[in-house]
């Protein structure tokens, strides 16, 4: 007995052809999730102003002689949906806010006064 080839009519073509799109459009949003979330972690997403401009971050010792305007405290993401962003990038993020509200303060001088924890870091505010 001779077995016909299965002929593929329209409708068939059709319910084929719906039943990858979903997968294509899945697999595409994935792609561009990822994407976005690389380019996220790798962006620097705090720029310094131009009142943060003049500002200096410096060590303790070197505003011994200056006049103390009071405390900055900053936070920035120190990660985007589970991934460490980096600890040199965290603290470059917050030493420019810092610089940031230093400069709308009228300082010219922020030494760290804490460490970092849960991305959030406090900052003495001097003019020298």
């Amino acid at each position: 007995m001779e077995t016909q080839p299965k002929m593929i009519t329209h409708s068939n073509a059709k319910s084929a052809q719906n039943s990858r799109a979903p997968r294509v459009v899945g697999s595409l949003l994935l792609g561009v999730g990822l994407a976005t979330l690389l380019a996220a972690c790798s962006s620097n997403w705090v720029q310094i102003t131009p009142e943060g401009q003049p500002v200096v971050a410096v060590t303790a010792a070197d505003v011994a002689n200056c006049t103390r305007l009071g405390v900055a405290s900053v936070n920035a993401l120190d990660s985007i949906a589970f991934i460490d962003r980096g600890a040199r990038r965290l603290q470059q993020e917050l030493v420019t806010l810092a610089r940031n509200e230093a400069g709308r303060m009228g300082g010219n001088r922020v030494t760290p006064e804490s460490t970092i924890e849960d991305g959030r870091q406090t900052f003495g505010v001097f003019r020298c």
